[in-house]
């Protein structure tokens, strides 16, 4: 037993002496005693006991029951009474002071030392719980994330600081209130009011998080974007006994999301600029080519035409040819000015074929002119995906001229690029770009993703980056691995309809 420092307010002095020797014997040191309640509380704290015998008949105008709440609120000392009787309703008033024991006079020894041990003990427990509380109020108060929490009727019983600012909200106004008062959520797009997650929290008993589009109206009509997860609060019998609530103002978040796909956005311009300009050559030759065309078919129907008899038939094949090659023309510049634009993504759902098809269109003069021949097993029967078409064949293009590259500096004599697409995995087509270069060596290959890394003399080490910022964009993934005896493969991955998770 540890010794205690305890304060006797007891009005029979004879039985005051009494206790003090009781408590001596037992070991306790009695630092003061008095018989009136005026007394008691400025003696507590003079005195500063560790514990309190209080009789609830005193004398002076205040009794023990009051001086026990006083001596509770104002010292945090733990009381225990002392009473020769006890009516109904003196023990109802005496239990509002949350007393730490009773004992009824006269008393032995060991029923002294049991209830003081007994309140010592429940009070050091009680000061851990009420350090602990305090701990958790102050980390909760400090967080850069709002935090309400709730009872198991969703009533509010605390909210941190950043709660406040952002709900308008006090905590003393909130507190008792029903959540769904405090935090009023709608859904941003449909206006539709979001189910109160504390309830969603107590009804299904686990951790929630709100949709994306979720908005809080503040208290001054002000709507703030917020995403949050809800928890429930377990006792140790498992009972849920509250909830609570963590959310925070994603405003700056998302200005930052805009800002880096603008720059992303930007960046895919850039490098599909930068890839038309390598290519402006064989696009001038590929342009070049049906106007050609319609000027010779052109001047053979005028001299058909110009005959004393003119050959209708012959003139209108010729004619024909003209229209054929203008729109041959049209589709090269018009899938120029695509690769060029700067439009945001336009999902929509397309034929990765078709889309491979017409970017082999647009190289076929720069792919012969660098003696690469072309081998393609497309799928006979490829689900569609959903993309932004202008972007996807981005990728294509770039995966192309990339493999070209390297076969043309490679020297070897098998020029051949080979490209597929089929089915893969659930949900995804896949397509691939296989060369027979001379392949990358194993120390860069976790690098030749990362943005302004290149092994080119005149790289800017940002086609691949974007690549794979573009199909991963799209809900893919693209990887690189060795194409045997010799090469590279380079894989991308893109979601067919139905299983997009695009917003």
């Amino acid at each position: 037993m540890t010794p205690a420092r305890i304060l006797i307010v007891e009005d029979d002095r004879v039985v005051a002496r009494d206790i003090e020797q009781q408590l001596r014997r037992i070991g306790h040191v009695v630092v003061g005693a008095t018989a009136r309640g005026e007394d008691a509380v400025p003696l507590a704290r003079k005195t500063q006991p560790e514990m309190v015998l209080m009789d609830i008949r005193l004398e002076g105008a205040i009794d023990g029951v009051d001086a026990a709440r006083q001596i509770r609120n104002q010292c945090h000392v733990p009381v225990v009474f002392l009473t020769a009787y006890a009516d109904d309703e003196t023990v109802q008033r005496a239990t509002l002071t949350e007393p730490f024991g009773y004992l009824l006079k006269p008393f032995e020894d060991s029923q002294l030392r049991t209830v003081i041990e007994m309140a010592l003990y429940k009070h050091a427990a009680e000061r851990k719980l009420h350090a602990s509380e305090r701990r958790f109020v102050a980390t909760l108060s400090s967080i850069g994330d709002a935090v309400i929490a709730t009872d198991d009727k969703a009533l509010v019983t605390f909210m941190n600081p950043v709660a406040e600012g952002l709900t308008g909200w006090r905590q003393e106004e909130a507190v008792g209130r029903p959540l769904a008062e405090i935090f009023r959520i709608v859904n941003e797009e449909t206006r539709e009011t979001v189910e109160d997650p504390a309830a969603k929290v107590l009804r299904l008993g686990t951790t929630v998080g709100l949709a994306n589009h979720t908005v809080l109206l503040a208290r001054d009509g002000s709507e703030i974007p917020i995403d949050d997860c809800g928890s429930p609060i377990v006792d140790d019998h498992s009972g849920i006994t509250g909830s609570v609530l963590v959310f925070r103002d994603v405003t700056q978040r998302r200005r930052v999301e805009e800002a880096l796909r603008r720059a992303q956005d930007d960046l895919a311009r850039v490098g599909r600029l930068t890839t038309i300009g390598e290519l402006a050559v064989s696009i001038a030759h590929e342009v070049n080519q049906p106007l050609m065309a319609i000027v010779t078919n052109a001047d053979t129907c005028l001299r058909w035409l110009a005959k004393d008899q003119p050959r209708l038939d012959e003139a209108r094949k010729a004619a024909e040819r003209i229209v054929r090659d203008g729109h041959r023309a049209g589709k090269v510049v018009t899938s120029i000015r695509a690769m060029a634009r700067k439009s945001l993504p336009d999902m929509s759902e397309l034929d990765i074929n078709d889309a491979i098809a017409e970017v082999l269109a647009l190289m076929r003069s720069e792919l012969r002119r660098r003696e690469i021949a072309i081998e393609t097993e497309l799928s006979a029967d490829p689900r569609p995906v959903v993309g932004d078409r202008v972007q996807l064949q981005q990728v294509v293009l770039n995966l192309i001229m990339n493999g070209a590259e390297a076969m043309s500096a490679s020297g070897h004599s098998s020029r051949m690029l080979r490209i597929t697409s089929g089915n893969h995995e659930p949900g995804h087509m896949l397509v691939a770009v296989a060369d027979a270069g001379p392949g990358i060596d194993a120390i860069m290959i976790d690098r030749i993703f990362e943005a302004f890394f290149t092994t080119k003399p005149q790289g800017t080490g940002m086609g691949l980056s974007i690549c794979r910022s573009i199909v991963e964009a799209h809900g893919g993934r693209l990887w690189v691995s060795p194409n045997l005896p010799h090469g590279s493969v380079f894989r991308f991955t893109v979601p067919t309809v139905g299983h997009a998770e695009l917003d």
